[in-house]
Protein backbone atom coordinates (compact mmCIF):
# COMPACT_ATOMS: atom_id res chain seq x y z
CA UNK A 1 0.00 0.00 0.00
CA UNK A 2 1.47 3.22 -0.67
CA UNK A 3 2.34 5.63 1.54
CA UNK A 4 0.49 8.67 0.07
CA UNK A 5 -2.60 8.48 -1.46
CA UNK A 6 -1.79 10.02 -4.76
CA UNK A 7 1.99 10.89 -6.12
CA UNK A 8 0.67 14.44 -7.38
CA UNK A 9 0.00 15.49 -3.29
CA UNK A 10 3.19 17.04 -2.76
CA UNK A 11 3.74 18.67 -6.26
CA UNK A 12 0.08 20.14 -5.63
CA UNK A 13 0.89 21.78 -2.34
CA UNK A 14 4.41 22.92 -3.32
CA UNK A 15 3.03 24.91 -5.93
CA UNK A 16 0.20 25.90 -3.70
CA UNK A 17 2.50 27.25 -1.33
CA UNK A 18 4.83 28.99 -3.79
CA UNK A 19 1.89 30.51 -5.39
CA UNK A 20 0.87 31.97 -1.92
CA UNK A 21 4.26 32.92 -1.00
CA UNK A 22 4.35 34.82 -4.12
CA UNK A 23 0.78 36.02 -3.71
CA UNK A 24 1.60 37.47 -0.19
CA UNK A 25 4.90 39.47 -1.24
CA UNK A 26 3.16 41.41 -3.74
CA UNK A 27 1.96 44.05 -1.55
CA UNK A 28 2.25 42.69 2.22
CA UNK A 29 1.40 45.48 4.78
CA UNK A 30 5.23 45.75 6.06
CA UNK A 31 7.62 44.40 3.54
CA UNK A 32 10.90 43.84 5.89
CA UNK A 33 8.41 41.85 8.42
CA UNK A 34 6.86 39.95 5.35
CA UNK A 35 10.48 38.94 4.69
CA UNK A 36 11.38 37.75 7.98
CA UNK A 37 7.86 35.57 8.69
CA UNK A 38 8.51 33.77 5.39
CA UNK A 39 12.23 32.86 5.33
CA UNK A 40 11.35 29.76 6.92
CA UNK A 41 8.88 29.07 4.33
CA UNK A 42 11.48 30.05 1.88
CA UNK A 43 14.47 27.49 3.23
CA UNK A 44 11.98 24.54 4.66
CA UNK A 45 10.04 24.60 1.10
CA UNK A 46 13.18 23.39 -1.54
CA UNK A 47 15.03 21.34 1.08
CA UNK A 48 11.77 19.01 1.95
CA UNK A 49 11.22 19.04 -2.22
CA UNK A 50 14.88 18.28 -2.63
CA UNK A 51 14.96 15.27 0.26
CA UNK A 52 11.17 14.00 -0.91
CA UNK A 53 12.66 10.73 -2.05
CA UNK A 54 16.20 10.29 -0.43
CA UNK A 55 14.34 11.02 3.11
CA UNK A 56 10.59 10.77 2.69
CA UNK A 57 8.50 12.21 5.71
CA UNK A 58 5.21 10.83 6.74
CA UNK A 59 2.53 12.55 5.35
CA UNK A 60 0.88 13.49 9.19
CA UNK A 61 4.41 15.55 9.02
CA UNK A 62 3.92 16.99 5.25
CA UNK A 63 0.61 17.85 6.45
CA UNK A 64 0.90 19.42 9.27
CA UNK A 65 4.16 21.75 7.99
CA UNK A 66 1.98 22.76 5.24
CA UNK A 67 -0.49 24.13 7.91
CA UNK A 68 2.45 25.93 9.49
CA UNK A 69 3.28 27.07 6.52
CA UNK A 70 -0.36 28.91 5.42
CA UNK A 71 0.27 30.17 8.92
CA UNK A 72 3.46 31.85 8.25
CA UNK A 73 3.04 33.54 4.95
CA UNK A 74 -0.78 34.88 6.01
CA UNK A 75 1.31 36.21 9.10
CA UNK A 76 3.97 38.05 6.79
CA UNK A 77 1.22 38.99 4.35
CA UNK A 78 -0.88 41.42 7.09
CA UNK A 79 1.39 40.99 10.40
CA UNK A 80 0.08 38.90 12.98
CA UNK A 81 -1.44 41.18 14.85
CA UNK A 82 -3.54 42.46 11.55
CA UNK A 83 -4.47 38.54 9.97
CA UNK A 84 -8.72 39.03 9.96
CA UNK A 85 -9.21 35.99 11.22
CA UNK A 86 -8.00 36.34 14.58
CA UNK A 87 -10.23 39.80 14.66
CA UNK A 88 -12.86 37.11 14.30
CA UNK A 89 -12.01 35.15 16.98
CA UNK A 90 -10.91 38.24 18.93
CA UNK A 91 -14.66 39.20 18.71
CA UNK A 92 -16.03 35.58 19.42
CA UNK A 93 -14.45 35.06 22.72
CA UNK A 94 -14.42 38.66 24.01
CA UNK A 95 -10.07 39.18 23.58
CA UNK A 96 -7.95 41.86 24.48
CA UNK A 97 -6.19 41.58 21.29
CA UNK A 98 -5.59 39.45 18.11
CA UNK A 99 -4.81 35.63 18.79
CA UNK A 100 -3.36 34.88 15.63
CA UNK A 101 0.12 34.95 16.54
CA UNK A 102 -0.14 32.46 19.38
CA UNK A 103 -1.87 29.94 16.92
CA UNK A 104 1.63 30.57 15.00
CA UNK A 105 4.06 29.65 18.26
CA UNK A 106 1.56 27.06 19.12
CA UNK A 107 2.53 25.37 15.90
CA UNK A 108 5.88 26.70 16.34
CA UNK A 109 6.01 23.96 19.17
CA UNK A 110 4.00 21.28 17.21
CA UNK A 111 5.18 21.11 14.03
CA UNK A 112 8.97 20.83 15.18
CA UNK A 113 8.37 18.14 18.07
CA UNK A 114 7.00 15.97 15.42
CA UNK A 115 9.68 16.57 13.30
CA UNK A 116 12.32 16.18 16.10
CA UNK A 117 10.56 13.03 17.32
CA UNK A 118 10.72 11.58 13.80
CA UNK A 119 14.35 12.17 13.29
CA UNK A 120 15.00 10.72 16.64
CA UNK A 121 12.57 7.62 16.13
CA UNK A 122 13.76 6.98 12.89
CA UNK A 123 17.21 6.84 13.94
CA UNK A 124 16.87 5.35 17.02
CA UNK A 125 18.96 8.33 18.33
CA UNK A 126 16.84 8.09 22.00
CA UNK A 127 15.77 4.75 23.96
CA UNK A 128 12.98 5.31 25.53
CA UNK A 129 9.33 6.54 25.12
CA UNK A 130 9.11 8.71 28.36
CA UNK A 131 13.32 9.94 27.36
CA UNK A 132 12.15 10.63 24.17
CA UNK A 133 8.94 12.77 24.73
CA UNK A 134 11.11 14.62 27.03
CA UNK A 135 13.87 15.62 24.14
CA UNK A 136 11.45 16.60 21.73
CA UNK A 137 9.40 18.83 23.73
CA UNK A 138 13.00 20.45 25.49
CA UNK A 139 13.78 20.96 21.08
CA UNK A 140 10.71 22.47 20.93
CA UNK A 141 11.20 24.91 23.71
CA UNK A 142 14.75 25.54 22.25
CA UNK A 143 14.11 26.38 18.90
CA UNK A 144 11.00 28.57 20.65
CA UNK A 145 13.72 30.73 22.77
CA UNK A 146 15.87 31.23 19.40
CA UNK A 147 13.06 32.71 17.96
CA UNK A 148 12.35 34.93 20.43
CA UNK A 149 16.35 35.90 20.33
CA UNK A 150 15.45 36.46 16.72
CA UNK A 151 13.03 38.83 17.57
CA UNK A 152 14.68 40.88 20.60
CA UNK A 153 17.75 40.79 17.67
CA UNK A 154 15.54 42.30 15.25
CA UNK A 155 14.25 44.97 18.17
CA UNK A 156 17.34 46.28 18.62
CA UNK A 157 18.37 46.56 14.63
CA UNK A 158 15.27 48.19 13.73
CA UNK A 159 14.30 50.14 16.72
CA UNK A 160 10.62 51.03 16.23
CA UNK A 161 10.44 49.03 13.05
CA UNK A 162 10.44 46.00 14.92
CA UNK A 163 6.53 46.58 16.21
CA UNK A 164 5.06 44.88 13.40
CA UNK A 165 7.58 41.43 13.16
CA UNK A 166 7.11 41.46 17.22
CA UNK A 167 3.38 41.42 17.31
CA UNK A 168 3.49 42.25 21.48
CA UNK A 169 0.53 44.22 20.96
CA UNK A 170 1.26 46.14 24.35
CA UNK A 171 1.59 42.75 26.19
CA UNK A 172 4.73 42.70 28.46
CA UNK A 173 4.51 39.28 29.37
CA UNK A 174 4.18 38.56 25.49
CA UNK A 175 7.70 36.45 25.34
CA UNK A 176 6.95 34.22 27.94
CA UNK A 177 3.48 33.29 26.65
CA UNK A 178 4.82 32.67 23.48
CA UNK A 179 6.86 29.96 24.71
CA UNK A 180 4.23 28.63 27.10
CA UNK A 181 2.48 28.33 23.79
CA UNK A 182 5.27 26.74 21.67
CA UNK A 183 5.64 24.01 25.05
CA UNK A 184 1.61 23.41 24.94
CA UNK A 185 1.79 22.85 21.03
CA UNK A 186 4.64 20.21 21.23
CA UNK A 187 2.46 18.37 24.50
CA UNK A 188 -0.46 18.26 22.21
CA UNK A 189 1.30 17.01 18.93
CA UNK A 190 2.75 14.07 21.57
CA UNK A 191 -0.31 13.21 22.86
CA UNK A 192 -2.65 13.55 19.61
CA UNK A 193 -0.44 12.63 16.79
CA UNK A 194 2.15 10.73 18.37
CA UNK A 195 0.48 6.92 18.07
CA UNK A 196 -0.49 7.76 14.30
CA UNK A 197 2.87 9.10 13.92
CA UNK A 198 4.35 5.99 14.58
CA UNK A 199 1.90 3.82 12.46
CA UNK A 200 3.06 6.17 9.61
CA UNK A 201 6.62 5.66 10.52
CA UNK A 202 6.20 1.94 10.49
CA UNK A 203 4.60 2.23 6.84
CA UNK A 204 8.01 4.24 5.39
CA UNK A 205 10.08 1.40 7.11
CA UNK A 206 8.11 -1.07 4.81
CA UNK A 207 8.66 0.64 1.57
Amino acid sequence: MSVFPSRYVLPAAALLLTALLIYSGIQPYDRMTWLMEVIPVVIVLPLLWLTRRRYPLTPLLYLLIFFHALVLIFGGMYTYARVPIGFGVQEWFGLDRNPYDKLGHFLQGLVPALVAREILLRGGYVQGRKMLGFVVCCIALAISAIYELIEWWAALALGQGADEFLGTQGDPWDTQSDMFCALLGAVCGLVLFGSRQDRQIDRLALK
